[in-house]
């Protein structure tokens, strides 16, 4: 893994990327826009080597600003991208929808994202933030610490199953496990919403093959890359190579996700990790841009 560039250089490169798979740019679906004292917040968890970040250095390399980090995306090429935001504890999550629309609002190429939490009302946000036109949400097992197939999350699911909104799902044990990670309990979630559109952060890391059972078992959901195959995450936890074919036969339900800005390498590095598979040019042109663009409705 090469060192930071400069930024001018490494957006030539992220676009010199995707103008040779001939995309008209890259569709992000996990990156992080929330309010900044609350990113602030996750950056320093970052910086102590907390228990969820498994205890290893972890570099924030986009730590700036709100609107350079938006910038900066620009500048790559990237057409949409999330602002994944996520409670750690009841009373947020409505809260953080709030700061999400008005993110979405002034920001129109982020695709409106909200979040949910197990607690009293969670059904009732949810269909406020879907009437108020969100496009995706994000839910962090590990982060809340609960069990998404808690009873009352199950209207909350219901609404977003119907109402054929993704949720963005960071369910895998990695990089530390915790009470309700794995895919037990996300299974219990899809066999009662079997129409539910999970987008499992990770690729499920480092339940990569428990998670691509899920996938060939359950059409709506999905898998995104973040983190996947990178130098960082393959010395942590590598993905089997026994399982690439089975990758690139869901190769119309994998989607672009980095972690953009809390990644310690730089953006360029996970499109050319997904490069080195050597899957092909269709497999990268569907993941980088067109799976996303015909799920989320993108124009062009």
């Amino acid at each position: 893994m090469s060192a930071h560039p400069g930024p001018r250089a490494e957006a030539d490169d992220v676009r010199h990327f995707w103008e040779g798979l001939g995309l008209p740019g890259l569709v992000d679906v996990h990156t992080h826009f929330m309010p900044e004292r609350v990113l602030r917040k996750v950056w320093a968890y970052f910086d102590a080597l907390g228990p969820l970040t498994g205890g290893v250095e972890w570099p924030i390399t986009y730590r700036a600003e709100e609107d350079e980090r938006a910038a900066l995306l620009r500048r790559f090429g990237v057409r949409a991208f999330t602002a994944m935001l996520y409670p750690h504890k009841p009373g947020m999550a409505r809260w953080l929808n709030g700061w999400a629309a008005g993110f979405a609002a002034r920001t129109p190429d982020c695709l409106h994202t909200s979040t949910l939490f197990p607690e009293p009302g969670v059904a009732e946000y949810v269909r406020e933030a879907v009437d108020a036109g969100a496009r995706v949400f994000k839910a962090h097992v590990q982060v809340g610490g609960y069990d998404p197939a808690d009873a009352s999350l199950d209207a909350a699911w219901g609404l977003l199953a119907e109402a054929g909104v993704p949720v963005v799902i960071h369910c895998g044990s990695g990089p530390a496990p915790g009470k309700h990670t794995g895919p037990e309990p996300i299974a219990r979630v899809l066999a009662r919403h079997p129409r539910l559109r999970l987008i499992v952060a990770h690729l499920g890391m480092p339940e990569y093959e428990d998670f691509l059972d899920l996938a060939e078992r359950y059409a709506e959901v999905r898998l995104d890359t973040t983190m996947a195959f990178t130098d960082f995450s393959e010395r942590l936890a590598p993905f089997p190579g026994r399982a690439l074919p089975r990758l690139a036969d869901l190769g119309d339900r994998v989607l672009l996700g980095t972690d953009f800005p809390n990644i310690p390498y730089p953006y360029l590095h996970q499109l050319r990790a997904l490069e080195r598979l050597d899957l092909g040019d269709a497999w990268l042109r569907a993941v980088c841009h067109d799976n996303a663009a015909r799920l989320f409705g993108l124009a062009g």
